[in-house]
């Protein structure tokens, strides 16, 4: 490393141009995960949150995907799977948009209507829940300015608010809790089918062979919860976008450092030709070139991680950005590797380089 060492002090400027550059895209790129990550959590977490094994939904038709919009499961539906061997639990969910208000204010909320088939577990949404109570995720009750014990309106039913809980989304808007039977009276006061539900969360786990009877039998396709998700139309077309995007990037990051090492060592093709005139290897040239690269890479990383910190921890009241070493440290790692091997792909003249000729053209 004496002679990277030495051209990092000799030539300032280029490897803070270089290390700017590496710090902008790895701050851009991490922003944009930890964007990915937040507007996901805004679609999916009052899902994810269940603590369901499997996810249940309605079969689609031919050439259509599963989906929660779509989904409207027969009443029956929940005895079935409940009966299953293996089976701890099922929760049947309804699921709807609509808007709640009281009387100065309105905000769209996803109601969720609960029930219960088998041991309720502490903690579930459906604990503890009366005929004509409803939970409230925190944002709505502050959009509505309500607390517990106030009312508030669902479809033109009252409702006491029984709690204000953590924050829980589905398709961006706030999650409100509520028993199935209440679900279903404000489906029905807004004209839309009253009864059944639309999915299952089920709990515990089945025989492969069982569980495809009880598809055939109650029509139904059964999906862990991670496959779930994608039957949320919103998350499966936002997050494609996302993560495409972050894809990009990630090649962008290592063609632009390729391209600005392969001039660097086209620049540098004299001293490597009398450094090899004077018996320096191949390999000791390579490790030196590499490890340049290396702490450039980790420099400009490690800066660009440190303002998506900052920059994310300011914006996280503003938008939905999750800060976590997902959103991170792995897209800088990423970052470093994928320069390294763009930095690799400079070394061809190194490797291939003959002193003599490369002595005789430039001297």
């Amino acid at each position: 490393m004496f002679v990277a060492w030495r051209d990092m002090r000799f030539a300032t400027g280029r490897f803070v141009l270089i290390g700017a550059v590496v710090t902008l895209i790895t701050l851009l790129v991490g922003f944009l995960s930890g964007l990915t990550a937040g507007l996901a959590n805004q679609n999916i977490s009052a899902i994810t949150g269940l603590g369901a094994s499997s996810i249940v939904l309605a079969a689609p038709s031919d050439d259509e995907q599963v989906s929660f919009a779509d989904s409207a499961l027969d009443p029956d539906a929940a005895t079935a799977w409940a009966e299953l061997p293996g089976v701890e639990r099922v929760q049947e969910l309804g699921i709807s948009q609509t808007r709640m208000t009281t009387d100065d204010a309105r905000t769209a909320v996803s109601v969720f209507g609960v029930a219960e088939h088998g041991a309720a577990a502490h903690g579930s949404p459906a604990d503890g829940l009366t005929d004509g109570t409803v939970r409230v995720s925190r944002s709505a009750a502050e959009a509505l300015h309500v607390t517990e014990g106030d009312t508030v309106s669902l479809g033109g039913t009252t409702f006491e608010v029984a709690a204000v809980v953590d924050d829980q989304w589905y398709s961006h808007t706030p999650v409100v809790w509520t028993g199935l039977s209440d679900w279903q009276a404000v489906q029905s006061s807004m004209g839309a089918p009253a009864d059944g539900a639309t999915a299952l969360a089920i709990t515990g786990n089945s025989d492969a062979t069982d569980v495809a009877a009880a598809e055939q039998q109650t029509g139904t396709v059964s999906k862990d919860v991670l496959s779930s998700l994608l039957a949320i139309g919103s998350f499966r077309s936002e997050i494609g976008s996302l993560l495409m995007m972050v894809a990009m990037l990630f090649g962008i990051s290592a063609l632009v450092i390729g391209a600005f090492f392969t001039v660097w060592t086209i620049q540098r093709a004299g001293d490597v030709a009398i450094l090899k005139a004077l018996g320096a290897t191949t390999g000791r040239l390579t490790v030196d070139a590499l490890g340049q690269a290396l702490v450039l890479l980790v420099l400009g990383v490690g800066l660009g991680i440190g303002l998506t910190a900052v920059l994310g921890a300011a914006a996280g009241s503003a938008l939905p950005f999750v800060l976590s070493p997902l959103t991170t440290l792995v897209p800088g790692v990423v970052m470093v590797v994928l320069g390294l091997v763009g930095a690799a792909f400079a070394l061809r003249s190194i490797l291939s380089a003959d002193p003599l000729t490369a002595l005789g053209g430039n001297r």
